[in-house]
């Protein structure tokens, strides 16, 4: 044989043994590469939480959790929309003039966009959870009732936009976190345009 000649059994080897270090490299590379995403207890402590909308239809809420706190997402209809300006003589704060929203939800529907609604899920009086009330005039809410939030544990109610209804123990109207879109239908919790 020819020194010149390539060996197809060496070949062969070359290639197998380059083949199983590829997969060896893959296999390792894997978990570290995975280790770097944040951990379910770093997203707990305030990493942003990124959300579908499709997931949430028209008059539905949906709740997430950020910073261990549980944020609702609810999709107004136009009816619940139109709700808002109806009632601002019921209202604490109608205008939200408190600080408890960052100041692109400082409007009306204090939302940036006026179909969705995000806010923290806790009530300003004593930190309840708040039930999810959409309907106007609940024979146990009230038949002044516009729909909103109210609170079981000691009787607060919140309209669809979050603001505190008078003469109930709440405060304050409920807190927006901040947010923003990253299209359309992807909505980010936790981090804005302005603070990044």
């Amino acid at each position: 044989m020819d020194a010149r000649t390539p060996d197809a059994s060496r070949r062969r080897l070359l290639i197998a043994t380059g083949t199983v270090g590829g997969a060896g490299l893959v296999a390792t590379a894997v978990p570290f590469v995975s280790s770097m995403a944040p951990s379910e207890a770093a997203k707990a402590a305030g990493a942003p939480v990124e959300l579908d909308l499709g997931k949430v239809g028209p008059g539905k809420l949906l709740t997430v959790e950020f910073r261990g706190k549980p944020v609702w997402v609810v999709h107004r209809t136009d009816a619940m929309i139109k709700t808002l300006g109806k009632h601002e003589d019921q209202l604490v704060d109608p205008n939200s003039d408190q600080p408890q929203q960052p100041p692109y939800a400082k409007n009306p529907t204090r939302s940036i966009k006026p179909e969705y609604f995000v806010a923290t899920g806790i009530c300003t009086h004593l930190g309840c959870i708040p039930l999810y009330r959409p309907e106007p005039g609940a024979s146990d809410v009230g038949a002044d009732w516009p729909g909103g939030f109210y609170c079981p544990c000691h009787g607060s109610k919140f309209d669809l936009a979050g603001r505190v209804v008078r003469n109930v123990p709440a405060p304050a109207n409920l807190e927006i976190p901040i947010h923003m879109y990253l299209a359309d239908t992807r909505l980010l919790i936790g981090k804005d345009k302005q603070k990044t």
